[in-house]
């Protein structure tokens, strides 16, 4: 099923890399997003997370440069019972950092872990009766109907990929984080040389065994390590962070602040690229538990007065390249993309108005707990459009800046805002997060089980449930129009802007691949 074609666009052409290791002793240093705050990419939908995780772990299957999935760990698969009952075949020579092989059982374990939490998964559990380990190197699955998306699915990048981990490490208790980081991808995590908030370290996995062949992709092909180690060096404030790679300190910089970016682009000594073409799109996430964001007529005020050219520029720098236009919550450019209902966004600027309608909604003056990733670029420009809008238009903003990672951890949190939780947050992803229902985070609004923030919607439980059941294209692409309409409804999240930013890296690093991050068939020198 061809669904994502544009994000090929603007992607390099990339030929299958040799599969011989790079030389010894050679260390690649690497200025992350953010801060490394969990490091089980089953609990959390943070994208420094989902970085961290595809360098430990593998997936079943990988994505395309076009976003079609084909094997990875596995060597195929058949269907049998028209299309009810898949088989699955592990492909040879995968073993776990431990030493110990990549079993079926591993496989199954891990993959209904995922299905308790991942909207894609749950809905892919929902369609089978039974998922099996027949002997060491054969899934099985057996669904109450069709589900020809079940390769996607094993396939998904964001928000929560299916990452293969050693059954006897999985929890029994559904949210309970996983002690070890121990996979079976083509790094190993140096647990002893963590320091939170400053450094992660990565050493190559000797017992990796790339994909013979293949293009590399979004995620699929071979993955070639040409370096030792991997060191992330978390360095939140910019300036040092561009006199570091200025140096040479560090080799590549993923996520530079937008006003440091023409300083990069003067120094002959270093390549600024835009790798990701689906973009970093920027929303604000609501809690529904609490006033006053629980009542939806103030959610819908505050939606009246976002303008997201204001977000879009102060996200995006000065230079308008690197902006989008108007977003809705799809993808712009993606299949399920429209512009319906886009009129809600009307960027009201009579504050008098605003503030008179407030109270009439019921708002009472509440202390509006404001979470602030400030070393997250993105985000902490969304961040302060967003509290001097909502001071403007009469909100009590407590505006409480911290860095990423403990933003990432306190967001969980169900407690009211005054013992410890929170109001709203702005939050930034990459765009492939917002291809269609299968991915976005943010899209469901089945009350608790939603992702953070957990708003409650029937209608677009349904019109989410529809779009899986649609027969075809045309049918998926009027539901997600009727979802969006929905949505300016309903209120569950705010999307505000859509750059593009670019990565720095040092003029003789080659080999970086499009999409999100990697760090496999890399080179330098």
């Amino acid at each position: 099923m061809r669904r994502r074609n544009f994000l090929a666009a603007g992607m390099m052409t990339l030929a299958a890399p040799s599969l011989a290791l790079g030389q010894a002793s050679r260390v690649l240093r690497v200025i992350p997003q953010g801060d490394l705050a969990l490091l089980d990419p089953t609990i959390t939908t943070a994208t420094v997370t989902r970085n961290h995780a595809f360098m430990v772990f593998d997936t079943l299957y990988g994505l395309t440069a076009e976003g079609e999935p084909v094997p990875e760990m596995v060597a195929g698969h058949r269907t049998e019972d028209d299309g009810k009952t898949w088989i699955l075949t592990l492909r040879d020579g995968l073993r776990f950092h431990d030493g110990e092989p990549v079993r079926a059982a591993d496989c199954v374990a891990s993959l209904r872990r995922w299905g308790r939490t991942d909207p894609f998964g749950k809905t892919l559990m929902a369609a089978t009766d039974e998922l099996s380990a027949p002997d060491d190197r054969t899934i099985r699955f057996r669904l109450r109907k069709p589900f020809p998306l079940l390769p996607l699915a094993l396939a998904k990048t964001v928000p929560r990929a299916p990452f293969i981990m050693p059954e006897r490490l999985i929890p029994a208790e559904p949210g309970v984080a996983i002690k070890e980081m121990v996979g079976s991808g083509p790094f190993r995590f140096v647990a002893g040389e963590r320091v939170p908030g400053a450094r992660v370290v990565y050493e190559r996995f000797d017992g990796y065994v790339p994909r013979p062949s293949g293009t590399p992709g979004l995620s699929c092909g071979p993955k070639v390590v040409h370096f030792d180690r991997v060191e992330w060096q978390v360095i939140p404030d910019a300036a040092t962070a561009l006199g570091a790679i200025q140096r040479g300190e560090v080799d590549w910089w993923e996520r530079p602040l937008p006003d440091l970016i023409p300083a990069a682009h003067r120094d002959r000594n270093l390549k600024v690229e835009v790798t990701n073409r689906a973009g970093t799109i920027a929303f604000l996430q609501f809690n529904h538990l609490y006033p006053p964001f629980d009542n939806v007529a103030i959610r819908r005020l505050v939606l009246s007065a976002i303008n997201q050219a204001d977000f879009t520029q102060a996200s995006g720098g000065s230079d308008p390249s690197l902006w989008g236009g108007k977003l809705g919550i799809f993808l712009p450019g993606a299949p399920m993309a429209s512009e319906a209902g886009m009129e809600a966004f009307t960027g009201r600027t009579d504050f008098d108005a605003l503030k008179r309608e407030l109270a009439a909604a019921g708002y009472k003056g509440e202390r509006v707990v404001m979470l602030v990733g400030t070393d997250s670029p993105v985000t902490n420009a969304a961040s302060e459009v967003a509290a001097d809008l909502l001071r403007k238009m009469g909100f009590n903003v407590d505006y409480q800046a911290q860095d990423w990672g403990s933003v990432v951890q306190r967001r969980t949190s169900q407690q009211p805002p005054e013992r410890g939780g929170w109001n709203l947050f702005a939050v930034s992803a990459d765009g492939d997060f917002f291809l269609d229902p299968t991915v976005a985070p943010a899209i469901r609004a089945n009350g608790k089980d939603a992702w953070i923030g957990w708003p409650n919607s029937p209608r677009i439980e349904e019109l989410y449930q529809a779009w899986f059941n649609a027969p075809d294209q045309a049918t998926r692409q009027a539901v997600a129009r009727d979802l969006q309409l929905q949505t300016w409804k309903d209120v569950p999240y705010i999307p505000v802007a859509q750059v593009f930013l670019p990565t720095v890296v040092r003029r003789d690093v080659t080999g970086v691949l499009p999409g999100f991050v990697k760090f496999w068939n890399v080179k330098k020198g």
